[in-house]
C-alpha cells in the first residue's frame, strides 16, 4: 500500500489529520491510555465536552478504527470504550504534542496578549 501525501488536497491523509488533530479525539486517546472507560467516566475526565459531541467523537473514532465499543448484557446496559492497537499507536505522538502544549502554553498566551497574531 502506498503512503499518503498530506500536501495532496485529494489524499485521504487529510481526513486522518482531521481526526487526530481534533481536540476531543486527542483527549479521548489520552483518557483511554490506561484502559477501558465508560461514557460517563470519559465525559468527566475530559470535562467541557457535551454528551452529543463526545458521542459523535467516539462514533467517528470507532469508524476510523481507533476505539472499540463493548456493550455488556447487564441491566442497565454497560458500555465501555477501549483503544484499539491503532489507537494505542497514537499515544506517543499525542503525548508529545500535549507535553509541548503544556510547556509552552504561557508563551502562546503571552504572544496573544501582545498582538492579534498578525505576521
Amino acid at each position: 500500500m502506498k503512503n499518503g501525501d498530506a500536501f495532496d488536497p485529494d489524499c485521504p491523509t487529510r481526513l486522518v489529520l482531521d481526526r487526530i488533530g481534533d481536540k476531543w479525539s486527542v483527549l479521548v486517546v489520552l483518557s483511554l491510555r490506561e484502559g477501558p472507560k465508560r461514557f460517563t467516566e470519559l465525559r468527566d475526565m475530559i470535562g467541557g465536552v457535551t454528551p452529543k459531541v463526545l458521542t459523535q467523537t467516539l462514533r467517528a473514532m470507532a469508524a476510523d478504527g481507533l476505539v472499540t465499543r463493548k456493550v455488556f448484557a447487564e441491566v442497565p446496559p454497560r458500555v465501555e470504550y477501549t483503544l484499539t492497537p491503532l489507537g494505542h499507536s497514537l499515544q506517543e505522538p499525542i503525548q508529545a504534542i500535549t507535553d509541548w502544549a503544556e510547556q509552552y502554553v504561557q508563551d502562546v498566551m503571552a504572544a496573544r496578549e501582545v498582538g492579534d497574531g498578525r505576521a
